[in-house]
């Protein structure tokens, strides 16, 4: 029930990072994933090693990118039936510090642009009578982040988990279930160095239960079970994997 065997899968923010691995994964159960992120060199590089694939460089922070993505999806395979939203974008600043600017750039990477592409696909999983948008939130849309100071973040991420739980209700009906995959800490662009810098370790350790940040590949079972026939039933859910982070 894991298996994607045919089935057209989306996956943004895949250059690097936990989206490189969710493209690999997906493909792995087989599944044709289609690659967006703005760094065409890194996409055309994965696609290299991922046999039918597509590459679609896009700024998610444009409306005509998101539209284009997905117009190249449909002219290529014919549909999309998975989509997995994982592009975003954060940084650590306070409150005083923080532009509007930034608000308002962050805002339209990790929470309109998962609205704008999520209506896009739509229709195609709406036809073919099933679909799953997955929607890489975090667990900092679920808490504060402070002393990791960054408004912006945990308000889009927390946008995030809300939008996810009403187009899933909008949708459960046409066939498309939407989730959110919530991780804690994780090694990846947006967290830097914090893997080797002792700072950051320590902070980690002190308030994480399992005393460590994750493992990339401790994501994979999640994505699946979101993504596949095996989480049939579940729909409107924000599925936390942090290390018991929250539980605290």
């Amino acid at each position: 029930m894991f298996r994607l065997d045919g089935r057209v899968a989306i996956v943004t923010g895949a250059s690097s990072g936990l989206g490189e691995r969710f493209a690999r994964v997906l493909h792995a159960v087989g599944a044709k994933v289609v690659l967006v992120a703005r760094r065409a060199d890194r996409l055309e590089a994965l696609s290299a090693e991922l046999e039918n694939s597509l590459v679609a460089p896009a700024d998610l922070s444009i409306e005509a990118d998101r539209e284009r993505v997905v117009a190249a999806t449909l002219e290529h395979f014919g549909g999309v039936d998975i989509l997995v939203n994982n592009a975003g974008i954060g940084q650590k600043t306070s409150v005083e510090d923080e532009t509007l600017d930034q608000f308002r750039f962050a805002m339209e990477v990790n929470v309109t642009a998962i609205w704008h592409l999520s209506k896009l696909c739509s229709p195609s999983m709406i036809e073919r009578g099933n679909g799953s948008i997955v929607n890489i939130a975090s667990m900092l849309g679920h808490v504060g982040a402070t002393p990791v100071k960054q408004a912006h973040y945990c308000a889009s991420k927390g946008a995030v988990i809300n939008l996810t739980r009403e187009l899933a209700l909008q949708w459960s009906r046409k066939g498309l279930r939407v989730n959110a995959l919530s991780p804690g800490w994780f090694r990846s662009e947006m967290t830097g160095n914090m893997a080797t810098d002792e700072a950051s370790q320590n902070f980690v350790k002190a308030n994480t239960p399992l005393a460590r940040m994750g493992h990339a590949h401790e994501l994979d079972g999640a994505l699946l079970l979101l993504a596949s026939d095996s989480g049939g039933f579940m729909t409107g859910h924000s599925l936390l994997v942090d290390g018991g982070w929250t539980a605290r």
